[in-house]
């Protein structure tokens, strides 16, 4: 099981969200709740804070992305074989709609076989309070055996 799966099964959604913000201090910028997390799929909340906004007083662009690579990663992670690493390799995104609500994303991997190297593409849809559709991405992760 990877490390980062055993961690959110120990400490569960509240104090592992806490500890992946040290590991990786960026994600702390949006102030993320990492609700779900199985092989196959990850899920977080982001809420709506002044923080975040951009001129429209929407979620910014970026912020999005980093919920994007936050859910991806750790699914990714969940989802490999004991001896595999990855890192990303590149995003593509679209703005589907502006972003006036917390939001909740998600990365379903299910779909994808995780014991193959090389070029993964992960896929998140980000939905608002309403469940509307407004941002999904398809991140590259380059899957490798470690060693």
């Amino acid at each position: 099981m990877s490390q980062v799966l055993n961690l959110f099964n120990s400490v569960g959604p509240e104090q592992f969200t806490t500890m992946i913000c040290q590991i990786a201090p960026y994600f702390s910028t949006i102030t993320p709740s990492v609700t779900a997390l199985r092989p196959g799929y990850a899920e977080a909340t982001v809420p709506l804070r002044k923080e975040v906004t951009n001129h429209l007083g929407t979620m910014h662009a970026i912020a999005l992305c980093n919920a994007a690579e936050l859910v991806a990663g750790t699914m990714t992670d969940a989802s490999l074989p004991a001896g595999y690493r990855w890192i990303p390799k590149g995003m593509s995104v679209e703005y589907l709609a502006k972003v006036k609500t917390d939001i909740r994303a998600v990365s379903d991997g299910s779909g994808i076989d995780w014991t193959q190297t090389g070029d993964q593409v992960v896929p998140v849809e980000v939905f608002d309070t309403e469940g509307k559709k407004v941002f999904t991405a398809r991140i590259t992760m380059n899957v490798k055996a470690a060693g």
